[in-house]
């Protein structure tokens, strides 16, 4: 018979390649994605009694749906899918494949019959009742409304920009390791930032560290502000239930805030408790302005304005930071020097979670990638392409001249591309695997048997026939053993 023995097995990555899985990477939904994969039918036709969601969901389909919605928002009747094919030319056949099925894909419309048996497009009731309301007019005032008296002490958009960044930047600096230092950026950020942080997985709780940054984390500091704000969202929006907080007066509260004015004041006199406990949480988040926390007027910020317009003709960076990443800030020397021209603390910040920071001036920060350094970022998470990337996306000027002299894909030195990526390779050597050891076995057709079994069920980690020897996937042990047990009954 055979002996088994439970245990972690360790092996190359090469032996057991089928049983390792790839990192996986931040996954940044659009507006139209959310709703696709993590609303039902059934969640979608509450979300369209809400009219400025509706009005949210028209303005992000493709110009050809748009068209389509708007030519038969006022026929009553179901209009064949013919007659809707013939609106367009032959020539943008496949686009108009596409917005029919964005709209089927939205429950904008649906398929019916009409007498004849002819298929016909039918708009959604509820979202056809609420972008009229939100064309004509009618239906239920919308939570916040433009305040009556004016504000003895008004913001203007310059203040409201600052401000917005400086909120951000708070939770930006929390993530690399600098939310507790001094300074106005560094301020201290909520649990319910925190809380959020962990769910969407751009931080986790280490034992040995604390909450660290993860690879995702990393990915979610190389996006754009509003990309970062709205993905930030989208996870604040999956805990809405845990937090008693509707979700589409939420998702309705965040587009009328995208709808608004830029530098006006407005009231939150029309809105229930749980809205104005998701005013306060975009308060915190640099969403929207409020003075005091019981003031019922606040000034929505550009990124509010932002967060659901991907064709927003301003971004919500500074000028400086703007002009920063357009022209690089970072010089690479093949003796692993690292240089930044930058006096960003969140950029300093960033630039520490993979080098060891040498010396600090005004304006220059001066480091130098060693492989303690890297292989911290490693444990974090952080992959040795997201370095690398990470330095090619801002790197300076003069190293991308240097890139278009000798014809190299990389504007970095290669050695330090091939340095880095070795680091990580040593990391990456063995892979563990909870096992179990089978043994001892009595014959050699015993052992071939049970090894062709496991290797069927693709639970077979490792084998060795002059020996006997064999380990396979912790889960897939019971199979196993319920087939040995059957096959040493049968007599072999």
């Amino acid at each position: 018979m055979a002996d088994t023995k439970s245990g972690r097995y360790a092996s190359s990555s090469a032996a057991i390649s089928p049983l390792v899985q790839s990192p996986e990477n931040l996954e940044c939904k659009n507006f139209q994605e959310y709703l696709r994969t993590r609303q039902t039918p059934e969640t979608l036709e509450k979300l369209y009694n809400y009219p400025p969601i509706c009005l949210a969901v028209y303005r992000e389909l493709p110009e050809i749906a748009r068209q389509f919605v708007i030519r038969i928002l006022f026929i009553d009747q179901p209009v064949p899918q013919a007659v809707v094919t013939s609106w367009g030319a032959q020539r943008v056949a496949k686009e108009q494949m596409e917005a029919t099925s964005c709209l089927t894909a939205l429950c904008v419309w649906r398929v019916t019959a009409i007498p004849g048996g002819l298929a016909a497009w039918e708009l959604s009731p509820t979202f056809k009742k609420s972008v009229r309301q939100v064309l004509l007019g009618g239906g239920k005032p919308w939570a916040m409304t433009n305040t009556l008296d004016r504000d003895s002490k008004p913001r203007d958009i310059a203040f409201l920009d600052s401000y917005a960044m400086s909120r951000w930047r708070c939770v930006l600096h929390y993530m690399v390791g600098t939310g507790s230092r001094g300074g106005t950026d560094a301020e201290a950020i909520s649990p319910d930032a925190v809380r959020i942080l962990l769910h969407a997985n751009l931080m986790k709780r280490d034992e040995r560290d604390g909450i660290t940054i993860t690879r995702q984390g990393f990915q979610f500091l190389l996006l754009d502000t509003r990309a970062q704000v709205w993905h930030f969202m989208l996870q604040y929006l999956e805990t809405c239930e845990e937090r008693g907080i509707c979700l589409p007066e939420c998702l309705s509260m965040l587009f009328q805030l995208s709808f608004s004015t830029l530098g006006r004041d407005y009231s939150s006199e029309g809105m229930n408790n749980q809205m104005l406990t998701f005013l306060q949480h975009l308060r915190e988040f640099g969403l929207v302005f409020q003075r005091k926390r019981k003031e019922g007027r606040f000034y929505p910020t550009r990124l509010a304005l932002n967060v659901t317009n991907k064709d927003a003709a301003q971004a919500s960076t500074s000028a400086d930071e703007e002009r920063m990443q357009e022209r690089g800030y970072i010089v690479v020397e093949t003796n692993y020097r690292v240089y930044a021209y930058t006096d960003s603390q969140l950029q300093v910040a960033v630039l520490g979670l993979f080098t060891e920071l040498l010396y600090r001036f005004p304006n220059l920060v001066v480091g130098v990638l060693t492989r303690d350094s890297v292989r911290q970022a490693l444990r974090g998470g952080i992959t040795a392409e997201q370095i690398v990337s990470y330095l090619e996306q801002y790197a300076h000027p003069n190293m991308k001249l240097v890139e278009s002299a000798i014809q190299s894909k990389s504007c970095l030195p290669p050695t330090i591309v091939d340095q880095i990526k070795l680091w990580e390779m040593e990391r990456n050597r063995f892979t563990y695997t909870e096992g179990v050891v089978y043994n001892q076995f009595l014959s050699q057709n015993d052992f071939v048997t049970l090894r062709d079994y496991a290797q069927s069920i693709n639970m077979l980690v490792w084998q060795n026939e002059r020996t006997r020897t064999m380990v396979v996937q912790k889960n897939g042990h019971d199979d196993v053993k319920r087939y040995w047990k059957k096959y040493s009954k049968s007599g072999g």
